[in-house]
């Protein structure tokens, strides 16, 4: 029995021997002598079919490396004929267990499967082979990677940067459910995105925090949704645990159900919409969700506008006259984000849009202005800030809330300011609280520019946000040219060292500021001497007489004490004019010029030497003995100030005072904005002061 199998096996061999002998000729007649290398060209010009020919010739005719199988791996993977290169990448670790490269080529070709899993656990035993390599240089090959915990992490800190400006709760557009933090985290993890990711960021030496940022993006971005509350609508406690799709589609819940297949439908796995994504009934999330809202608003990838009063095939102009544009939150819900679409009733594209932005839609755009009032620019490209309070204030001023302190707490982010949120406290104090923090933060005093009623919470303030609804007073424009000869004609009847003073007691004036519901307010205070009566068209008139100030009329509905020189009052009465810094015409950098004393003034093109070599004499410096860097100064400053004095002697919006029996002061509030005009700047620099008003 031996012999006869030593037999068969000595013709097997032989026939081997043979057919290698025959493919060999048969192969050297096409031109290959050498198969491996063959294999090595095809592969290189893409030539997958051919390469994996050769390589497969080359292992029958035993050249059996794990080169080979590792290039016919490449070569079927270049195929996608997964299976095929997985097991010439175990062949090529069959022959060579205790190197890395069998399971970096078993990672690629896992990952190019979207095996992702089993990817990154083939990296991880490559990295442990790098990392027991006998040899140095091997071992130095580590440096080229990055391992699965720094990856996780780095992955980690990109989540919390983007879900850092995202809402807590978000609806899954694919389920119909409500999920928190953690289960949209966890449904990251758990999704073909972060596997590929993390399999990917694997096979570099950084960590491509780019790429990193833009999947993480990608994944979480969500749409959120601005509508007008109507009737009953679906709450946190009515779907939570619940799948949308599955509630029957009445009421609020049908909107729900559309705006989600709608968010859905365009790609979108999150939204938000503020009936069911915020716990009402916890303080704490309401508070921050207030506070929040501009922020989600702002990065969100695309905020759907929903006209439930607007019906299909509506024609221009239907947007301008929906409800949706009476409410006051929804000034921040379209100013805020960078993308809108805006849906019709039946859930269509407002004047069938094909935009995917319709802030670039000119009609649209231009009949939003023409609704709200909003410039052009703000309207595409808000940014939140303080500067044009009395602007912003305006733009909500025939705007309604549900409830009363939201018309303040909807401006919040508008003017980009975190305070508390206390329902209850009435319309007056959160207006009140809101302003205060307006004029303190930024000196701007244009929100005190108003007329009507004044707030319980300080006088200066208007008790209703409708005060906003008239333009305020503007000051007279005055071209260069007027200003010119104005300055001509000062110049001969106004001492110029008087000027200077005039403008340094001004430029040291502090900031207007709030404290404890007090505004300490820096102006030119300007005594009453008179105030008489005259009745008008059943309105209150009185003419008023004022030390400086031309005479003037104020409409109030307050009952003023009349009284003149002859008969005077023991109660003050002051009309003031506010300050407001802007008249100096500072750089936006400059600190209070300190005119009582100038600093030296060095021309900066000076050189190093010129600098530190000991200063001359200042009467070698100038002919006439003055040093013409300070006659610059002085040049500049003078001509500062007379523009100064031009505009104080212009017209202007004025607020009437009465002292109170602490020495604080009220505003009397006016029907009608007050102007007065200065008739006599002699006196001005004992009128300008900082009075503290209730």
């Amino acid at each position: 029995m031996d012999r006869v199998d030593e037999a068969t096996k000595a013709r097997c061999l032989d026939w081997y021997t043979a057919f290698k002998q025959d493919c060999s000729v048969l192969y050297a007649a096409a031109g290959v002598t050498d198969f491996a290398a063959g294999g090595d060209d095809a592969l290189a010009v893409g030539d997958y079919d051919r390469a994996i020919e050769l390589y497969s010739a080359a292992i029958d005719l035993d050249s059996v490396t794990d080169t080979i199988f590792a290039n016919r791996s490449k070569a079927r993977s270049g195929k996608m004929l997964w299976d095929d290169a997985l097991l010439d990448a175990e062949k090529v670790i069959e022959l060579n267990p205790s190197s890395y490269f069998g399971y970096r080529l078993k990672h690629a070709v896992l990952h190019d499967a979207h095996r992702y899993d089993e990817a990154t656990e083939a990296f991880k035993i490559m990295l442990s082979k790098l990392e027991n390599a006998p040899d140095t240089e091997t071992t130095n090959l580590r440096k080229q990677y990055v391992s699965p915990s720094e990856a996780e992490e780095a992955i980690e800190e990109s989540i919390k940067a983007q879900l850092d400006d995202a809402p807590y709760r978000l609806l899954d557009t694919f389920t119909g459910r409500l999920c928190d933090r953690e289960v949209q985290i966890d449904a990251f993890k758990t999704s073909t995105e972060y596997k590929e990711l993390l399999s990917s960021t694997l096979v570099h030496a950084d960590l491509q925090m780019k790429r990193i940022q833009d999947v993480v993006a990608m994944f979480f971005r969500y749409v959120m949704l601005s509508h007008r509350w109507e009737g009953k609508e679906a709450l946190l406690h009515d779907i939570q645990g619940k799948a949308v799709y599955d509630l029957d589609p009445v009421g609020g819940i049908t909107k729900l159900q559309s705006f989600c297949a709608t968010a859905r439908d365009k790609g979108y796995r999150w939204a938000w919409i503020d009936t069911c994504c915020i716990d009402q009934t916890n303080n704490v999330e309401v508070q921050q969700s207030v506070n929040s809202m501009f922020i989600w608003y702002h990065h969100s990838a695309l905020t759907i506008i929903y006209l439930s009063d607007v019906p299909p095939s509506s024609q221009p102009g239907a947007l301008a006259s929906s409800i949706w544009n009476t409410r006051g939150w929804t000034v921040q819900e379209f100013l805020a984000p960078k993308f809108v679409l805006f849906y019709q009733k039946d859930w269509s594209l407002y004047l069938d849009g094909r935009s995917p932005n319709h802030k670039d839609s000119l009609a649209i755009m231009q009949e939003m202005g023409d609704a709200t009032g909003i410039d052009a620019r703000a309207l595409v490209a808000f940014r939140p800030g303080m500067k044009n309070a009395r602007e912003k204030l305006q733009w909500v001023s025939a705007r309604v809330t549900t409830w009363q302190e939201d018309i303040a707490y909807a401006l919040f982010g508008i003017f980009g300011v975190n305070l508390p949120v206390i329902y209850g406290e009435k319309k007056q104090k959160a207006l009140g609280r809101l302003l205060q923090e307006v004029v303190a933060q930024s000196g701007d005093i244009s929100a005190l520019e108003w007329v009507g009623q004044s707030s319980q919470f300080n006088s200066c303030l208007p008790a209703d946000i409708t005060s906003y609804k008239a333009p305020p007073y503007t000051l007279p424009s005055l071209s260069e040219d007027d200003i010119q000869t104005s300055i001509s004609s000062l110049r001969h009847v106004m001492a110029i060292d008087l000027v200077l003073k005039l403008y340094a007691l001004l430029d040291n004036l502090n900031a207007p500021r709030f404290a404890n519901c007090r505004l300490h307010l820096p102006c030119i205070a300007f005594h009453v001497t008179a105030v008489k009566r005259s009745r008008a068209q059943d309105q209150e008139i009185y003419e008023v007489k004022a030390d400086g100030l031309h005479d003037l009329l104020i409409t109030t509905e307050d009952k003023l004490i009349q009284f003149s020189s002859p008969r005077p009052t023991m109660q003050t009465f002051l009309l003031v004019r506010p300050w407001n810094r802007y008249l100096l015409e500072l750089p936006d950098f400059a600190e209070p010029s300190g005119l009582a004393e100038l600093p030296d003034v060095a021309d900066d093109t000076q050189s190093e030497e010129d600098y530190w070599s000991a200063p001359g004499s200042p009467l070698q410096d100038s002919p006439g003995g003055f040093p013409k860097a300070q006659e610059s100064v002085d040049s500049e400053l003078s001509d500062r100030a007379l523009r100064l004095t031009v505009r104080l002697m212009q017209p202007f919006g004025a607020f009437l005072l009465a002292q109170q029996r602490g020495g604080e002061y009220k505003r009397i509030a006016s029907d009608h904005d007050i102007i007065a005009q200065v008739k006599d700047l002699s006196s001005i620099l004992d009128m300008v002061k900082t009075l503290e008003i209730l």
